[in-house]
């Protein structure tokens, strides 16, 4: 490394945003513009001064904790920012640029425990038999949450970037975007009869349709789809009777509340929403056998047609 690179690099918004060049170039995107959205807030809080990395101190990330808590945020969005930042130093360290000294120490950087998001089954039920117009907007935000649901709560990305040569001998196999990790889900009736209600357009090689246009831009495609989709959720939960607003994330978590419920043990929960070592939930555990997996999602969609 140049003297000059290294000066660069001493700062910490100018780290920041070379972390954030190396996540976007690995293909990270999504990642990247979380660390992008924690620089912008520390630059806030900053009034847009720089400062070196080794002037991260305890005194300082405690203001800057006050910072965000004085605007409305929960204890959980302070202690994203600060595990971002963290992660950030963490790797300045390790890179000999500045000195370990601990600085987070006094502030929070854990997980607590969230308000209740997972639905009850009767809710569900009562969602997927709404009577609602075939092919409209509320009607495919409905088809999404149950896509997800059915594949073991599938993060609506990973959805969107789905390829028709993922589906192959009564497999559905994909890597999450977030984690790269590979993912084998069996294909299921429930399945097919949604994918069967939506032509398939050749021009995009993808299976859902949700990024429809070949030509323009991919990933404004999905998060302009992912805003609409889970805005119609709110009015489709609404209709159902739920009491919190509905999104594609609660299908998720409905999955894993719905195997908790029938007893199925956490690390085939685990093995079965994909997370990885980074995930708070996840517990390591020895390699489950696919098959098991696949089982498991069997008897939660058994029980949502009973």
């Amino acid at each position: 490394m140049t003297n000059n690179k290294c000066r660069k690099a001493e700062s910490m918004f100018s780290f920041m945003e070379e972390i954030i060049q190396e996540l976007r170039q690995c293909g990270r995107i999504r990642t990247s513009e979380t660390y992008a959205s924690a620089l912008s807030s520390f630059s806030r809080f900053r009034n847009g001064a720089d400062l070196p990395l080794d002037a991260m101190t305890p005194a300082l990330l405690a203001s800057y904790e006050a910072y965000l808590c004085a605007r409305g945020l929960s204890p959980n969005s302070t202690s994203f920012y600060m595990r971002i930042l963290r992660a950030v130093y963490n790797r300045a360290v390790d890179r000999g640029l500045t000195e370990q000294k601990y600085p987070f120490r006094a502030v929070y950087t854990g997980v607590g425990r969230t308000r209740k998001r997972a639905i009850s089954m009767p809710l569900l039920r009562r969602i997927s038999r709404l009577p609602l117009v075939k092919g409209s907007p509320l009607d495919f935000a409905r088809d999404m949450f149950l896509f997800s649901f059915y594949t073991r709560g599938m993060p609506f990305v990973d959805m969107a970037y789905l390829r028709r040569s993922d589906l192959s001998h009564g497999m559905l196999e994909y890597r999450r975007r977030k984690t790269g990790q590979l993912l084998r889900v069996r294909w299921e009736t429930c399945m097919q009869q949604l994918l069967d209600k939506y032509p398939l357009r050749p021009e995009t090689g993808y299976l859902l349709p949700i990024i429809t246009d070949a030509h323009a831009d991919q990933r404004r495609q999905y998060i302009l789809a992912s805003h609409k989709v889970n805005r119609n959720l709110k009015s489709v939960g609404q209709m159902a009777g739920a009491e919190q607003p509905l999104s594609m994330y609660v299908a998720r978590h409905t999955w894993a509340t719905a195997a908790r419920n029938r007893h199925i043990p956490l690390s085939v929960i685990s093995d079965g929403l994909g997370h990885d070592s980074e995930n708070t939930t996840r517990i390591y555990l020895d390699s489950i056998d696919n098959a098991e997996i696949d089982k498991a999602n069997r008897l939660i969609l058994n029980a949502l047609w009973k």
